[in-house]
């Protein structure tokens, strides 16, 4: 008797798994989901308004419908609510910028993953021929900057808010976010804790990003802004730090000097909030830390990390208590508490 063929279901989807992603990263570089959120239009129209050939875009809207980025009725097509939110440069919780860097940059770097593995570096260099700094290489105009800042400011609302209520932060009267970006963090936890004060503490040319979404937020008048490198400048002073997505980026021995610094500057009863993907204790899972983390060996330094490994890092220092939850968001949090 023979054995069964085993099921390729999983094989046949991961083949046709960049296309995917390809058609949703094509479709908003070209700008098709700003042109359908003034009303539904059909594929002449669509075609019409980007010089496109007609049949080349039937199937692309169709495959966005597919893909559930589009409604189809009566031969026009529409956004659907999530597109609108998330795939439209003028959308307050926009994804554009992070996708046309996905576009762009990281699938470029993808294609030498073979060689990160070999060589267990970042491929920056490989493929583009330097390697670093990334902002002042890859971002050289503040308009290409702004857009990959919204881009993360997009991810940043949506688990932001979770990092916040996933410990009882009531406690702390002032949270300097190092490394804040567009202060998603910080605004989070200032609306939900009225006792608390914030800082956002980032690089110069982050910060008028920053403040335009601070100005926006119900707390903006207890949130500043602070110019600053987190591994040389003095930090703010504060009784609770955090760092969002911003230890992964780095090797243990500079993560372990900024844990350092961090913790000589937090007073007793201080705490760190760290946000961070968490991997399973076995690394085999989540899927989606997996891939992040294979995102960081192409890209960066760093790597995604378990709880343990996590609390390795942040006893290492000096911290006494450190926990972590599963938010239910992309990003998780952990609290380390002096």
């Amino acid at each position: 008797m023979t054995n069964p063929t085993p099921d390729p279901s999983v094989v046949l989807d991961l083949i046709e798994a960049f296309r995917r992603s390809k058609t949703m990263f094509a479709a908003v570089k070209m700008g098709i989901f700003e042109f359908l959120e003034a009303g539904p239009a059909t594929p002449a129209e669509v075609s019409s308004q980007f010089d496109l050939n007609l049949d080349a875009t039937e199937r692309l809207l169709e495959s966005c419908a597919g893909l559930q980025l589009l409604t189809a009725d009566g031969g026009r097509f529409a956004n659907t609510p999530a597109a609108s939110a998330y795939l439209r440069s003028e959308s307050p919780d926009s994804m554009v910028g992070y996708i046309n860097y996905s576009n762009d940059v990281l699938m470029q770097l993808w294609t030498h993953l073979e060689d990160a593995v070999c060589e267990g570096g970042p491929r920056w260099n490989q493929t583009y021929g330097f390697s670093g700094p990334l902002f002042d290489s890859f971002f050289p105009t503040e308009v290409a900057m702004r857009t990959f800042i919204m881009g993360m400011h997009g991810f940043g609302t949506i688990s932001s808010p979770a990092v916040a209520e996933a410990f009882d932060l009531s406690g702390y009267r002032h949270i300097a976010d190092l490394g804040g970006a567009t202060g998603h963090l910080t605004i989070a936890c200032c609306e939900r804790y009225p006792n608390l004060r914030g800082t956002v503490f980032d690089m110069a040319k982050v910060l008028d990003v920053a403040r335009e979404q601070i100005a926006l937020s119900p707390a903006k008048d207890r949130i500043g802004c602070v110019a600053g490198d987190f591994f040389t400048d003095e930090l703010p002073k504060a009784d609770l730090y955090a760092v969002g997505r911003i230890l992964h980026d780095w090797t243990p021995e500079k993560i372990n000097l900024l844990l350092g610094k961090i913790f000589r500057a937090l007073p007793q009863g201080g705490a760190l909030l760290v946000a961070e993907k968490i991997l399973d204790e076995d690394k085999l899972g989540p899927v989606h830390v997996q891939m992040q983390s294979l995102n960081m060996l192409v890209c960066t330094e760093g790597k995604e990390r378990t709880l343990t490994e996590y609390r390795e890092l942040l006893t290492r220092v000096g911290f006494r208590s450190v926990e972590g939850k599963r938010t239910g968001k992309p990003i998780d949090a952990i609290l380390a508490v002096k």
